[in-house]
């Protein structure tokens, strides 16, 4: 009997589209012999739809006009058994599903969004769990976490909105003493959405003003010279973590920018991660290459990462200096390229990604979460009145 796996992507997020054009493609390569897949789209609304037809990416260029074929769904669970509900009149079951295997992009749905939603479900899911979804979607915690466990990061300053606003002057002492350039970020959006690079003190409002229209809340970071950027994906959980080869990331831009990521330059492309330029393997020596992949690894473990990740650094070509720039915890294409150069196809990546995850999702659900007893049993003095069982 096939395993049913539902693959959920889209949602609210700026990163919508970047998790179809991810999610599409490991549809297309996850084992049919093996699995039964189930896509589930969210559209920017936070409606959910189900259907074979939302395997093809082509349906999303006009899916207002094509929503219509596609069932309108819900996940609920009877029985100890999730299923995909339709949303009618009926409320028919359209199946049960074994496994969820979340494949979106940044804020509202990467960041411990929908895995605190099938945690409360008990249902089984591919990846991080909430705690290192959330954290790994925070540039300013996961930088307070890395120095708090010696792990390199640039200097930086971050700041909440009303806080930039109301002491702009005083801030303003504290960013110089940083030294221009500077990139200002938003702090838990991907993508390099919103990101600008600041080369004197006229262009740092209007940056981070651009930064605020993503977030409340502002990295602004010193700008590496010398740059080279370099990126490890690591598979794995806590007990055991394997390094993909590493990815030496040649942009167009002053920085890898959102068009470097997702189009290579060029307008119209969806071909995702993959259309980015890159050296693989990175050219580089042995001895950064090793500091390199310690750094992702613990990191990873750090972040409390679980299935595939892609650790993102910044290194000072002449200093030879590497910093952690950030996690993606759900990485655009999966980084399955960075694997192939290891021996690794995209098809046996995921099957190890699920397979993974069912091995840590019996492991959870044989630790105690509940006790029989019921403590409210032995409770006295509250009378029940109508006042307490109204709404």
């Amino acid at each position: 009997m096939k395993i049913k796996v539902g693959v959920i992507f889209g949602g609210n997020s700026t990163e919508h589209e970047v998790s179809i054009i991810s999610a599409t493609q490991a549809m297309q390569n996850i084992n049919t012999d093996k699995y039964d897949i189930y896509p589930i789209y969210i559209d920017k609304d936070g409606q959910w739809y189900s259907g074979k037809m939302l395997m093809d990416i082509n349906v999303f260029k006009d899916f207002d006009s094509l929503k219509k074929y596609a069932n309108k769904i819900q996940i609920t669970k009877r029985a100890g058994i999730v299923y995909l509900q339709r949303i009618n009149f009926f409320k028919n079951l359209i199946t049960d599903i074994d496994i969820f295997f979340p494949i979106v992009h940044g804020k509202n749905v990467e960041d411990g969004t929908i895995q605190g939603f099938l945690e409360t479900i008990g249902a089984p899911y591919v990846g991080s769990g909430v705690l290192g979804s959330a954290l790994g979607q925070d540039k300013v915690v996961m930088k307070q976490l890395f120095e708090q466990n010696n792990l390199p990061v640039v200097p930086y300053l971050w700041y909440y909105e009303e806080e930039y606003f109301e002491n702009k002057e005083d801030i303003l002492v504290d960013v110089k003493k940083l030294g221009f350039p500077l990139m200002i970020k938003p702090a838990t959006l991907g993508s390099s959405i919103g990101i600008s690079k600041v080369k004197k003190e006229e262009e740092l409002e209007e940056a981070v003003s651009e930064a605020f229209k993503y977030d409340n809340k502002v990295v602004i970071e010193k700008e590496i010279e010398n740059l080279m950027e370099i990126n490890c994906s690591v598979f794995g959980n806590y007990i055991n973590q394997e390094t993909s080869s590493l990815e030496q990331v040649m942009g167009i831009d002053e920085f890898l920018s959102y068009r470097d990521k997702y189009m290579g330059g060029k307008k119209g492309s969806t071909k995702g991660m993959v259309s980015t330029n890159r050296i693989i393997p990175a050219d580089i020596s042995e001895k950064l290459k090793k500091e390199i992949e310690d750094y992702a690894v613990e990191s990873f473990k750090v972040l409390n990462l679980s299935g595939v990740a892609r650790i993102d650094f910044l290194v000072d070509k002449k200093k030879k200096k590497v910093y952690i720039n950030e996690p993606n915890t759900i990485p655009g294409s999966l980084s399955y390229y960075l694997w192939n150069d290891k021996g690794v196809k995209y098809r046996e990546l995921i099957d190890d990604l699920l397979s993974l995850a069912i091995k840590d999702y019996r492991k959870k659900v044989s630790k105690v979460t509940s006790f029989d007893t019921n403590i409210l049993s032995n409770q006295k003095g509250t009378k029940i009145s109508k006042f307490n069982t109204e709404l």
